[in-house]
């Protein structure tokens, strides 16, 4: 098997290419908008380029002999596809149909598609199964419940294995240099406020949840990326499996619960979070179910919330030249 994996030199992308390279051949593709080289292992070949790109794509696939791909490249903020909704149809939408046109083509197998919990939009239970009905509530949303759409048409139509993966909220890092450098999810928000001097701030202590902050179902990174690589195999297995699967550890946690762990963690406790109001669009509580995932690939979250945040507080340190303790 050969892996073709999108995005790989991404935050989570570098995480699932370190998980899989260890048993399969995997071949990463990504335009480094994002991404860094240098996450990836030495021994895996990168290509420079855009799923938008069918040329090269055909080249990659033929050349790298792909049996297999993952499928991570893509726009992901949530705020900035309000603003740009077509330029994430473009990258999410566009840049899928091209790369499973390309992989139909090349006769690749099996698909594996990273998507979100950004399809559920507001979900009104205690927990969100894949059942749950999708009504996303962001342009990035809805580009990520219209590519499961298509995978799963695609692998009807051609034949692929293939299964859509959906990331609830992903933290920590497998290590310091594999750290997430955006400062769009709370964790590395609340490092920003820290390493300026400035108290977290919650938005919202109103909601009816048992502290009135958000809650929300936080999932290290390296177990998303072994997600990937259990789902990879079960594709391996079962050429006609349709996979539909929450990533989450099923457990909740609240803003406050988490600032008051980052806090700890950081050793900034002098700095107590600041209250601000809601913002649009925000649902009380947003926690996976995790049966399904459990049954079908005989997989489970290991890692706790603290350790998630330790593994980020130390990758933040690093690109910010600071020492880890407090």
């Amino acid at each position: 098997m050969t892996w073709l994996i999108t995005g790989g030199a991404g935050y989570i992308g570098s995480h699932v290419v370190h998980e899989m390279a260890v048993r399969e051949t995997v071949v990463v593709l990504d335009d480094l908008s994002t991404g860094r080289a240098e996450r990836l292992p030495q021994d895996v070949p990168l290509v420079v380029g855009s799923v938008l790109d069918r040329e090269l794509l055909d080249r990659v696939l033929t050349d790298h002999a792909v049996t297999g791909i993952v499928h991570i490249a893509g726009k992901k903020r949530v705020a900035e596809s309000v603003e740009r909704p077509l330029h994430y149809y473009r990258e999410n939408v566009d840049g899928l149909r091209i790369l499973l046109e390309a992989a139909a083509a090349a006769g690749v197998g099996r698909f594996l598609f990273s998507s979100s919990a950004a399809v559920y939009g507001m979900p009104d239970v205690d927990l969100v199964t894949e059942e749950t009905p999708c009504r996303p509530l962001s342009p990035y949303g809805e580009t990520k419940l219209a590519g499961e759409w298509m995978v799963a048409a695609a692998g009807q139509a051609y034949g692929m294995a293939t299964a859509s993966l959906r990331y609830f909220n992903v933290a920590g890092a497998a290590s310091a240099e594999l750290g997430d450098e955006g400062v769009f999810n709370l964790v590395p928000m609340v490092f920003e406020r820290l390493t300026g001097n400035e108290a977290p701030r919650v938005f919202g202590n109103d909601y009816p949840t048992p502290d009135g902050t958000c809650v929300r179902d936080y999932v290290h990174v390296e177990d998303i990326a072994s997600a990937h690589a259990a789902a990879a195999r079960r594709l391996v297995r079962d050429p006609a499996a349709r996979l539909v699967l929450n990533i989450g550890r099923g457990e909740g946690a609240s803003v406050a619960e988490m600032i008051d762990i980052i806090l700890d963690v950081t050793g900034r406790n002098d700095l107590a979070p600041v209250v601000e109001g809601r913002r649009a669009g925000d649902p009380a509580r947003v926690v996976a179910s995790v049966g399904a995932i459990g049954k079908e690939l005989d997989w489970a979250a290991r890692h706790d919330i603290r350790t998630m945040i330790e593994s980020a507080w130390a990758g933040w340190c690093l690109r910010h030249g600071r020492p880890v303790s407090p």
